[in-house]
């Protein structure tokens, strides 16, 4: 009976002991809804920076066509895999997936469109709307 018990004991032990999967950062969406004051709705970063789609992109079936010195100045929302992106996130319409860049890195994609950010704007800034075929993308 002595035997039995410590072996019991062993067991409970080693299922106390197993380590819990907590969410970390990277668990996390890659993108939130931001109210901006001027757009209402929008897509951004976690950092708050507007996210928005390219309308050659939009034509093109949502095939990467920006890329190169386009990508410089409008940097793709990149992932380190294809996981890290929920199909559906709370609270924010759209399906999001990604797609493979022509270099090979994994981009975010809403509604089957490539989404990037632009380089000269600071978090909660949205200075690029309609300019170029550029879009921000609202969330209404």
């Amino acid at each position: 009976m002595g035997r039995l018990c410590v072996f019991a004991l062993a067991g409970i032990l080693a299922v106390l002991l197993v380590p819990v999967a907590m969410p970390t950062a990277a668990a996390r969406a890659p993108v939130i809804k931001y109210q901006d004051d001027q757009f209402g709705p929008i897509l951004a970063t976690q950092t708050k920076q507007a996210l928005y789609y390219w309308s050659v992109e939009k034509r093109a079936g949502g095939k990467v066509k920006c890329t190169g010195r386009c990508a410089k100045a409008w940097p793709p929302l990149i992932v380190r895999s294809r996981k890290a992106v929920p199909m559906r996130i709370a609270g924010i319409r759209g399906t999001f997936g990604t797609i493979r860049r022509p270099e090979g890195r994994i981009q975010v994609t809403r509604n089957r469109l490539p989404v990037y950010t632009y380089a000269h704007e600071r978090p909660t800034q949205v200075l690029c709307d309609n300019v170029d075929g550029w879009f921000v993308v609202r969330l209404r």
